[in-house]
């Protein structure tokens, strides 16, 4: 497998993600969906389906960034594969494979959601490019913050979000992360919805962050 710089970064990304990626992602070759096009034709995988795949693999396939601080690392290089669904449910296709044996898939969902599919589909993030912001931010939290604590299951309720913020730029839909004076709050509700196991729900408290390490550069605006 070759390994090359991944130098042309999506767009729709804030500063810090680009930088993110710019200074830590890599890209490997992947099978190109579009070689394999009339082979899921046959197979009755609409043409709409295989067109989404094609996007996303010329947008993202490849990309190989640090593992995510939850999901086992998260897909070990993004690349589409496997679609499935129906015209009436919808269609999702593989996201990348995981780096460790999880007992679920990382997915894009119909709308573009990047999430994960085990006893029934859970969105993390409403976009691929959310879930890049989350790896981002993961990264420039934890160089910043001065205490870091993790929070799990029932504790997870007991933290006070008032006067908090959501950070509009992760997009998030089942892990969220939320802005305060001086700290990030990352909620990760993805495993304990997909595998119907709430004491999997996780918390990453951020403690002690100045303006940069709450926002690392970005604006409101930026979003």
């Amino acid at each position: 497998m070759n390994l090359n710089l991944f130098n042309d970064v999506p767009d729709g990304l804030t500063r810090r993600a680009r930088s993110f990626v710019q200074a830590h992602g890599v890209k490997v070759d992947v099978r190109p969906i579009a070689e394999h096009r009339q082979w899921w034709l046959e197979r009755d995988i609409p043409a709409a389906v295989l067109d989404r795949m094609v996007a996303y693999e010329e947008r993202w396939g490849g990309l190989v960034l640090p593992p995510a601080s939850q999901y086992d690392g998260g897909p070990r290089y993004l690349e589409a594969d496997s679609p499935e669904g129906s015209a009436s449910e919808g269609w999702w296709f593989e996201a990348g494979m995981q780096r460790t044996a999880v007992p679920y898939s990382f997915m894009i969902g119909p709308s573009g959601e990047f999430g994960i599919h085990a006893d029934q589909w859970v969105p993390l993030h409403a976009t691929v490019e959310g879930w890049v912001e989350s790896l981002a931010l993961t990264d420039h939290a934890s160089t910043c913050a001065k205490q870091i604590v993790k929070v799990t299951g029932d504790d997870v309720n007991g933290i006070v979000l008032d006067g908090y913020e959501q950070v509009r730029e992760v997009m998030g839909v089942a892990d969220t992360w939320w802005r305060g004076a001086d700290s990030l709050v990352a909620v990760y509700t993805g495993e304990a919805e997909a595998l119907s196991f709430p004491r999997g729900r996780t918390a990453l408290i951020y403690s002690g962050l100045d303006e940069w390490g709450l926002r690392g550069g970005v604006k409101d605006s930026d979003n």
